[in-house]
């Protein structure tokens, strides 16, 4: 985008520590890449989680952020905008445990961001989700939220959007939903993929296997228990840096070895596997050099885990600026 024309107010729901906000604002630099200021202001965010509002408040200055539970805030308490996000949690779409009741409160979140959406009615809505959220319980749980947006006024666009094709090192699979209201006479287009046929290699995040600092490698006794652990839990997920890394989750703070999150092998014939460390994580996930992360290592691997990839947003979010600058 060469100008912008207008600048659209944002409300962000679910917010985390910022990553979608960072996607649609723009303005950063990541792996030698400029991805230009795009023409939204933030001007709420709210998240329940107190770390992942600390980490928002030190890269968001702008914004007024309000830590609290998103069923107790009233839509009157929150501005008008021409733009909401929201990545509702979920934890209870996960095809990882498929006992979870998708049912259970976190899985009718939803229905907050869709009573905001109706309150406030902005020009467009961006929803984000994991891909379970498309096929659990046979898509009928997708269906039910998108028909619930429709009928708050909005035109519903869907795609299972896949990181790696827009310059993000990871094989990151979300659902993306882009609301416009049904007074906007234009269609939604997903981006045009960047980078399917020619994806970004970890070696971007990771610039150093062995690395000083022991606290993280796995142990001896890690190591055992995955060689002794079934058949069907030696996942072998260490990472080639030559390719893009398998999806980052909140769990990468984990001391064993049998679970789903990719690790690193830095030495076949010692054994040596260690995990990333929050700015490798980070920057699997696309964040700039520059955002920075309020508190532990495990605060910062649960905030990065849940994020949202910014580059991949920016991608999303510029192609609704484009369509909105049109009308």
């Amino acid at each position: 985008m060469k100008e912008m024309d207008r600048m659209y107010k944002v409300v962000s729901l679910f917010c985390g520590c910022g990553g979608a906000d960072l996607g649609c604002i723009g303005g950063f630099d990541y792996n030698n890449q400029h991805y230009e200021r795009l023409p939204y202001n933030v001007i709420y965010a709210t998240d329940i989680d107190k770390n992942a509002v600390a980490t928002y408040k030190q890269n968001f200055q702008e914004a007024t952020v309000v830590c609290d539970d998103i069923c107790k805030i009233k839509e009157d308490v929150i501005p008008d905008c021409d733009i909401i996000l929201g990545g509702f949690p979920c934890q209870s779409f996960s095809t990882v445990n498929p006992t979870k009741n998708p049912f259970d409160a976190r899985g009718n979140l939803y229905k907050e961001m869709v009573r905001i959406v109706k309150a406030k009615k902005p020009l467009a809505f961006i929803a984000e989700n994991v891909k379970g959220f498309m096929t659990l319980k046979s898509g009928i749980i997708f269906k039910t939220v998108v028909d619930a947006f429709e009928a708050a006024g909005y035109r519903v666009y869907s795609k299972l959007v896949n990181a790696s094709h827009y310059g993000v090192p990871q094989k990151r699979e979300r659902c993306i939903l882009v609301g416009l209201r049904k007074d906007i006479v234009s269609e939604y287009v997903f981006p045009e993929e960047t980078t399917k046929d020619n994806p970004v290699p970890l070696s971007v995040a990771v610039r150093k296997m062995d690395i000083s600092d022991k606290k993280y490698y796995f142990s001896q006794r890690a190591v055992e228990g995955m060689k002794n652990a079934r058949p069907n839990m030696k996942r072998g997920l260490w990472q080639s840096l030559d390719k893009p890394c398998l999806t980052v989750t909140s769990h990468l703070a984990k001391v064993s070895l049998n679970s789903r999150d990719p690790v690193l092998l830095v030495d076949p014939e010692k054994e040596l596997y260690r995990r990333f460390t929050p700015r490798e994580a980070a920057r699997i996930q696309s964040f700039p050099e520059s955002f920075q992360f309020v508190g532990s290592d495990t605060l910062a691997y649960r905030q990065i885990g849940n994020a949202i990839a910014p580059v991949m947003f920016w991608y999303i979010a510029r192609e609704l600026a484009e369509l909105l600058n049109k009308q």
